[in-house]
């Protein structure tokens, strides 16, 4: 097992994200260069201790990102042998920090937890000159006033009169300070006599709300992360102001006012919702509300998931009230729980079916699958269909899939066995029972049109899904492209079936959604349903994509393996995602098609 090199990702992000943003006290860059902030971190989160980014500890608290902490030590203006004052213990990072510099550090936390481990783990890494205390830290620590500096790691209304009360007359005290709770000003205060202040303004933050009895009464839960550093670029133009121009913030996903975007999509006939992983919740509490609105005011026609085909009919089953029998298997039990059967979903799924219990049968909104993984689901529902309306037919059926019967455990050991020659392949055999039933497609969709639909897709999934098993022991590209267009091609099926005045809302990932014509996919010789939907559709197609820049996601090592929260990690620094991060605001909507600033494509074009 290979072992992390801490000390020289320490001294990669000091280069880069420290001194490389603008930090120029050797005082500071030697204390973070001394630090090992991995001690302060949970085990599973040592890989991450050298991003510069906040990081989850416990408490719903977060161990601040590198750079604020280097930002505000620096901001303090200490030369060695000082008093220092922490309010927000948190991890105890940034006191060890201090500690390096000061000659005694007083640092105070209102979460009684954090305190406890944050004292245990500095006395362990020989810290004695760190004193930690569990109190209200809006009131300081009055028994070791006064104090040389003072810094506040969470974001107030204002600065508390008991703080500045304790700083020595010269001191300096570093805090945000704002009265919206989400967004703050950095500001260093100087005591310049027993009763004035002087103020600077450092930068624009956000930080977790700064709680006691002289700041706010209640907590949230908002990592500390800077928005934009005054003097940096000063008057110029950047691609972070750029962005930051352009955003429409919202203060949460229940609240957000989805009207300009609504306005933005127009008549389109398919709107794409992507999603940056498979397991963050509110990914699917935004593509969900997004859609309750799509459906309410753009009438449109039915959700289309990257998820398997029989499994999504099963839901279908109950949100269109379906009258036919529905099949006797779980829903999405091949995927993990937190894909597809979780509480967000639920929720929708209940939404929906109140909603279309309202309306008349022809305005029920459907739920369909596009994926090609439910092999010998599809088979089962196919000779189930075909035993109510062509038993005949059933038996030659039974006699095809056959071929496929002794794969039935794990499908993937048919394409190798195939590629290798020690099998047959069974190619001809679901081809043709895809024929025959095309060949009776009249016959069949007189006896119920819904269930027709239902079986010729089943035969196209297996169809599909024979070939995939067979490629994909040839590389990541033919078996990605056979898949993407598999869940187009059924896209469009459902479009034709729903009615020329159909439309569809898509929820698959990012990597399927976005155009792959503008990414190193078309390198690779690759495209996805994104693409496909732009050249079929044109300007009809609108697609949304989902990102962050840090938190946490529910996964697993191994696809059978128990659900893991993982760490998400941040945005590489010349990537997309961290010159949104570094342009702020905590949600906030990008409008591409319509952008709300000149520059904003010119920017965004630029190779990273």
């Amino acid at each position: 097992m290979n072992t992390i090199n801490f000390s020289r990702r320490r001294a990669a992000m000091i280069e880069n994200h420290i001194a490389g943003r603008g930090i120029r006290s050797q005082w500071v860059l030697d204390a973070m260069q001394a630090v090992p902030r991995e001690a302060f971190l949970p085990l599973h989160l040592h890989e991450f201790a050298y991003q510069d980014a906040p990081l989850p500890i416990a408490e719903g608290q977060t161990i601040s990102q590198p750079y604020i902490v280097a930002l505000m030590t620096e901001a303090l203006a200490l030369k060695g042998g000082e008093k220092v004052l922490e309010i927000g213990t948190g991890s105890g990072y940034a006191a060890a920090v201090l500690a390096q510099i000061a000659s005694e550090v007083y640092t105070v936390e209102r979460i009684g937890q954090l305190a406890e481990k944050a004292a245990t783990v500095l006395s362990d890494l020989g810290y004695r000159n760190v004193h930690v205390m569990h109190a209200d830290g809006t009131r300081g620590w009055d028994d070791h006033a006064p104090y040389d500096a003072i810094v506040v790691a969470a974001g107030g209304p204002e600065v508390p009169e008991s703080l500045k009360s304790q700083l020595k007359i010269g001191g300096r005290l570093v805090i945000p300070v704002g009265v919206d709770r989400r967004v703050q000003e950095l500001v260093r205060v100087t005591r310049l006599s027993e009763l004035k202040y002087k103020t600077e303004d450092i930068a624009d933050v956000r930080f977790v709300p700064l709680v006691g009895a002289e700041g706010w009464a209640t907590p949230t839960d908002e990592p500390a992360t800077p928005v934009h550093r005054r003097g940096i670029a000063g008057g110029v133009e950047t691609p972070e102001k750029t962005i930051a121009a352009s955003c429409e913030a919202f203060e949460s996903i229940a609240s957000t006012d989805l009207e300009p975007l609504l306005r933005r999509i127009g008549n389109a006939r398919v709107v794409l919702l992507g999603e940056a992983s498979h397991g963050t919740s509110e990914f699917y509490r935004m593509r969900e509300q997004i859609s309750r609105a799509l459906i309410e005011h753009k009438g449109f026609s039915f959700i289309a998931i990257e998820g398997d085909w029989p499994d999504a009919a099963r839901i279908d089953h109950y949100v269109r009230h379906a009258t036919y029998p529905a099949s006797e298997w779980t829903a999405f039990a091949r995927f993990p729980t937190w894909m597809w059967r979780n509480h967000e979903v639920r929720e929708f799924v209940d939404w929906l079916r109140n909603r279309n219990g309202r309306v008349e049968p022809g305005e029920r909104v459907a739920f369909h699958g596009l994926d090609l993984y439910s092999l010998f689901s599809s088979i089962q529902s196919i000779l189930s269909y075909l035993d109510d309306v062509d038993p005949q037919t059933a038996t030659v059926a039974r006699q095809r899939y056959g071929c496929l019967t002794p794969w039935q455990a794990d499908p993937a050991t048919y394409g190798h066995a195939a590629l290798t020659g020690a099998y047959q392949t069974c190619e001809h055999e679901v081809v043709g029972m895809l024929s025959e039933l095309l060949q009776k497609r009249r016959a069949y969709a007189e006896h119920d049109g819904e269930r027709f639909l239902d079986v010729v897709q089943n035969a196209k999934l297996v169809a599909s899904a024979e070939q995939y098993y067979r490629i994909m022991y040839y590389g990541s590209r033919a078996s990605w492209n056979l898949r993407d267009t598999h869940m187009f091609g059924t896209l469009q099926n459902l479009l034709h079936f729903h009615g020329p005045e159909s439309k569809a809302i898509v929820w698959a990932h990012n990597s399927h959604v976005g155009d792959s014509a503008a990414t190193e996919m078309s390198a690779r010789g690759e495209y996805n349903i994104g693409h496909l939907c732009r050249e079929e559709f044109g300007s009809a197609a609108y697609s949304i994509g989902f990102g962050t820049n840090s938190g946490t996601v529910a996964a697993a090592s191994d696809w059978d393996g128990p659900m893991e929260i993982k760490a998400v990690r941040p945005a590489l620094p010349q990537s997309y995602e961290n010159l949104f991060h570094e342009a702020g605001g905590a949600r906030v909507l990008l409008p591409l098609r319509e952008p709300k600033t000149a520059g904003l494509i010119s920017v965004l074009s630029k190779p990273r």
